[in-house]
C-alpha cells in the first residue's frame, strides 16, 4: 500500500486550485496532486520556508508540545528524519509509511488509519524548537541557541498554567478537516514515542486571522472581525521585514525560519455577553458589525487612534504604540468543556510567526497592560519556538541544527 494517496481510496476527482502568493515571496501554491487523484487542494510540504506560516490559513488546528525524553541526540535526529518523511506523505495526501491496511497481520500499520479516504485538505505541518531544547545538557544545542529564542518575560496579568505552557518540541497541524489535522499530530506522536512524549495540547476551529487580504477577514469569540490588518501572506518585503529571520540575525541555521509565539487567552465570554454593545465597541476601538475602526465607515480605513478612548484594544496594539512592531497571525478559536464554575472555558489560541519576539511580541503585549480588554480575558498558556527554515528533498526539520 505504499505511495497510495488517501484521494484515490475513494477515487475522489476535486475541482479547482485555491490561489496563492508570489513565487517570489517564497510562499508555495495551493496544488493539486494531479492525475487519476484528481484536484484535492494539497499544500506543497518543501520549500524554502516552512508551510503554515504564510500559507493561507485553514479551517482547524491540532497544536501539540513536546518534550524530549532521550538523552540520545543521534536518536533525537533520526525521529525528526522519520517525521519530516511522515509530514511530507501526509501532506500529499499519503499515507504514512506502508499504511493502515495490507501490511504485516502480527504488526501495528504504518499509519493510524483514520484519515482513510480524505483528502490532504490543505494539510501543513510547521515545526519549531523551544527554549529547553537548547538547555538540555545532553543534546549539545546550547551554543547553537538563536538570540531570539529568549524565554517570555512575566506580562502583567498573566495566570500561566505549567501545564499548558512551553516544551522542547511543537508542531502546529492546520487543515481545512479537523481529522485530517488530528491524525497528522497522532502519528507524528506515535513515531516520537520513546524519543519524544506530548506534553501539551491545543485544538482550535474558526480562524481569527487571514493571512490573505482578499478574504473575510474572520471573527472572535467576542463577534469581532480579527486581524485586518494582518501581515499579507504574498508580501514580501513585509515577510522579510517582520517574518522571515535572516543570516545576519545571530543564528545562521535559522535563515529563512520564523519564530512562533503562542498563547492560550481565556475568554470571559459570560460577562463580555452582558455588555453593552457601545461598551464593547469602545473597549475593542472598532465597530461590531463591520469592523471601522473608531470615527471610520469601511473595514480597513486608515486608523485614527485620536478617535479611540486611550485603553481601546486597537490604540494600544497599533504599531504607532509599540516602535512599529508587526506579526503575522494564524490564531483560532477554542471550546474546551467547562471550568467547573457553569461557564464556557472558551477563548482564542493566539499564533503569531515573527522575525524576533523580543521586537514583535514583547513590545506589544507590553503596551496591552493597560487594555479595556483585559477584564474580558487572561492568558494561561505560552510558548516560543523557533521554526526552522523549509525543508529540501531528502532533508529533513532541523537539519541545519544539528550539522
Amino acid at each position: 500500500m505504499t505511495g497510495v494517496s488517501r484521494r484515490r481510496l475513494l477515487g475522489v476527482s476535486g475541482a479547482g486550485l485555491l490561489a496563492g502568493a508570489a513565487a517570489g515571496a517564497g510562499i508555495e501554491r495551493a496544488a493539486s496532486a494531479g492525475g487519476e487523484d484528481g484536484a484535492a487542494a494539497a499544500i506543497p510540504f518543501y520549500g524554502r520556508h516552512q508551510a503554515g506560516i504564510a500559507t493561507p490559513v485553514q479551517d482547524r488546528l491540532h497544536f501539540a508540545a513536546f518534550d524530549v525524553v532521550t538523552r540520545d541526540r543521534e536518536r533525537l535526529v533520526r525521529m525528526l528524519r522519520e517525521w519530516t518523511a511522515a509530514a511530507a506523505a501526509m501532506a500529499a495526501g499519503e499515507p504514512v509509511g506502508g499504511g493502515a491496511v495490507g501490511g504485516p497481520g502480527l504488526a501495528p500499520p504504518d499509519d493510524t488509519g483514520e484519515a482513510l479516504g480524505l483528502p490532504a485538505s490543505r494539510l501543513t505541518l510547521t515545526v519549531g524548537f523551544g527554549p529547553s531544547l537548547f538547555e538540555n545538557e545532553h543534546l549539545g544545542l546550547a551554543p547553537r541557541r538563536p538570540p531570539a529564542l529568549a524565554d517570555l518575560p512575566r506580562f502583567p496579568g498573566d495566570r500561566l498554567d505549567p501545564a499548558r505552557c512551553g516544551g522542547d518540541l511543537a508542531v502546529q497541524a492546520c487543515a481545512d478537516d479537523p481529522q485530517v489535522a488530528v491524525h497528522a499530530v497522532r502519528n507524528l506522536a506515535r513515531i516520537g514515542f520513546g524519543t519524544v512524549a506530548v506534553r501539551w495540547s491545543q485544538l482550535g476551529f474558526g480562524k481569527t486571522s487571514s493571512t490573505t487580504p482578499e478574504a473575510r477577514t474572520p471573527r472572535n469569540l467576542f463577534g469581532f472581525k480579527d486581524g485586518t490588518a494582518n501581515i499579507p501572506g504574498g508580501d514580501a518585503a513585509l515577510l522579510d521585514r517582520h517574518v522571515w529571520a535572516a543570516a545576519g540575525d545571530g543564528a545562521p541555521w535559522m535563515e529563512g525560519g520564523s519564530y512562533l509565539v503562542v498563547r492560550r487567552i481565556r475568554m470571559r465570554i459570560e460577562t463580555w455577553d452582558r455588555t453593552s454593545l457601545r461598551e464593547q465597541e469602545d473597549v475593542i476601538g472598532r465597530s461590531k458589525g463591520e469592523g471601522a475602526p473608531a470615527g471610520g465607515r469601511r473595514e480597513h480605513d486608515e486608523v485614527d487612534v485620536t478617535r479611540m478612548r486611550p485603553d481601546a484594544h486597537v490604540r494600544l496594539a497599533h504599531p504607532s504604540g509599540s516602535g512599529g512592531a508587526r506579526m503575522l497571525r494564524r490564531g483560532f478559536s477554542f471550546t474546551d468543556g467547562t471550568d467547573g464554575l457553569g461557564r464556557l472555558d472558551a477563548g482564542l489560541f493566539f499564533i503569531a510567526f515573527q522575525r524576533d519576539p523580543r521586537t514583535g511580541f514583547v513590545p506589544v503585549q507590553r503596551s496591552l497592560a493597560a487594555d479595556a480588554l483585559n477584564e474580558y480575558v487572561q492568558h494561561v498558556g505560552s510558548g516560543v519556538y523557533a521554526c526552522p527554515p523549509g525543508v529540501r528533498e531528502g532533508g529533513h526539520w532541523g537539519e541545519a541544527l544539528f550539522a
